[in-house]
């Protein structure tokens, strides 16, 4: 038997953006993915198996939506941004210590 309880009533609200941000390459973090509903569930679900930390903020994720992929994030979003890359690295740095203790 399957356990289809999760396919049976659809995440209609959620709503996901992966940004990526390659210092060598980009000038600004830029869309790598979004969508909502089953994308979005997917994008979570690739992240999480991935180990890459996910934050949620609605409203940015309602900004963000609004661009392609690809896009560079507008420089009114700079600071917001930061502080999710700011909160990625905290995560990562916390694993680190854990890994090595």
């Amino acid at each position: 038997m399957t356990d289809r309880k999760k396919y049976d009533s659809p995440p209609y609200h959620k709503r996901a953006v992966a940004l990526g941000y390659d210092i060598t390459k980009d000038s600004a973090p830029k869309i790598k993915a979004k969508g909502k509903g089953y994308v979005a569930e997917e994008i979570i679900e690739r992240a999480e198996k991935h180990q890459i930390p996910i934050q949620q903020d609605a409203s940015l994720v309602e900004i963000l939506s609004q661009l392609e992929l690809n896009d560079r994030i507008p420089e009114n979003l700079y600071e917001v941004v930061a502080e999710v890359f700011a909160f990625i690295y905290h995560i990562d740095r916390e694993e680190l210590v854990k890994r090595r203790s």
